[in-house]
């Protein structure tokens, strides 16, 4: 007979990059055993793939000040500096309410950044920029937030809010991304419904976002001088959970980005469950700025891990790391909750772990955080090495609703 604190202290467990280290780890070892029926390592493939980032990294920094991993990045696309310009408009506010319009940003763009499809583009008013994936997501986003879409206060429309995002129209969001016929963008509704229930898990959390149910409230909430990285992650996941959809639960509980795969090990309710938390990860990624201009350090960044998604995936199967044990598998579309899906990532989890340290090497780069690595990076040759083979495609093609991937 379990108990309610056998479920509380199984979530617990599934909350923790640890426990997504551990299983990723075991799978790892299950694969180079030869006992994955998906996947084939090839550790002599490991160093290629490393010199590859290196290179990539050299190319797009060529001083090695890579800037990490995060939404912001996307929010500089076109040589546009779309921070500074946010910052001007509001010279009249305080240091934390510049943080807390800066976070309702990256919380909600982040929510919005699952992968677009081929067949859409956003072209920006101001500079004329067509824009697609996740640069487009980026900048259609922040041209919403700045237009206030995510407020529900016209006279302060620089923020997020509870009101705003569980009322949030399909129409006006799909005006906002400029969706029409022709310009299709990949699970629509699924985006507009993950932000509506942000809005009911918002205003369900005063004492974490404030009355007005604002993400920005993290900075009072999770706040000093110092903040480390994965207590960050930790409140999100302990008080955002519910905005994913509810398959996935234990005792009632939403596990959120956590899929069933039976060669997983665990204790009591949390075996067979193979965490990943990819769009919470990047979400605290793209946090860490915010904070930091703000004057609040963020520490051990490192126990964050390199994020499971198509690119950084993708750049073990296009640099033969990873191979599949039947090519026709790639011919295949695949669900989020696929044995060989969440397997893929990981592997993909467990590699990245490993491709680091080769990369810092190649780079002469020792003390690079991993934010970096995936900056500079992973997530980039991923996507070259796509551009390169198959006009931009994953090698492998999920189904997605555009709460994951």
């Amino acid at each position: 007979m379990t108990t309610t604190s056998d479920g509380a202290s199984a979530v617990a467990t599934l909350r923790t990059t640890a426990a997504i280290r551990e299983r990723a780890q075991n799978l790892l070892h299950r694969a180079r055993s030869g006992d994955s029926p998906w996947f084939v390592v090839d550790d002599d493939a490991l160093d290629h793939a490393a010199a590859e980032v290196a290179e990539l990294t050299r190319a797009r920094y060529p001083t090695l000040a890579v800037p990490y991993h995060s939404r912001w990045r996307h929010f500089e696309t076109g040589g546009v500096d779309r921070r500074a310009e946010l910052a001007m408009r509001t010279t009249d506010v305080d240091t934390a309410t510049q943080a807390r319009s800066m976070i309702d940003l990256a919380v909600v763009s982040v929510l919005l950044d699952a992968g677009a499809g081929s067949d859409w583009r956003y072209v920006e008013p101001d500079t004329g920029l067509c824009l697609t994936r996740s640069e487009g997501l980026g900048v259609a986003g922040w041209h919403a937030f700045c237009g206030g879409l995510f407020s529900s206060d016209a006279g302060d429309p620089l923020r997020a809010d509870a009101a705003a995002l569980g009322s949030l129209d399909l129409d006006d969001l799909a005006a906002a991304f400029q969706v029409r016929p022709g310009n299709p963008l990949l699970g629509l509704e699924g985006r507009a419904q993950l932000l509506r229930r942000l809005g009911t898990q918002l205003a369900a959390r005063a004492d974490v976002f404030g009355p007005h149910g604002r993400p920005g409230g993290l900075f009072d909430t999770v706040t000093g001088p110092a903040v480390a990285a994965h207590d960050l992650l930790s409140t999100l996941l302990d008080t955002l959970s519910g905005v994913w959809l509810a398959d996935n639960v234990i005792d009632g509980r939403p596990l959120g980005d956590c899929w069933r795969h039976p060669a997983v090990r665990g204790a009591g309710l949390s075996q067979g469950w193979m965490p990943f938390h990819k769009l919470s990860q990047w979400l605290t990624y793209s946090l860490l700025e915010p904070f930091e201009w703000a004057g609040v350090t963020v520490t051990d960044l490192d126990a964050l891990t390199g994020l499971p998604e198509y690119r950084n995936g993708g750049l073990l199967l296009d640099t033969g790391v990873l191979r599949l044990r039947d090519p026709a598998l790639a011919e295949q579309d695949w669900a989020v909750a696929d044995e060989l899906v969440v397997e893929w990532r990981a592997l993909t989890v467990a590699l990245l772990d490993e491709l680091a340290p080769l990369v810092r090497h190649h780079l002469a780069a020792p003390q690079l955080p991993l934010a970096c690595v995936l900056e500079g990076g992973t997530w980039a040759a991923g996507r070259a090495l796509a551009g390169r083979l198959r006009g931009g495609r994953p090698p492998l093609s999920i189904i997605s609703d555009g709460t994951v991937f």
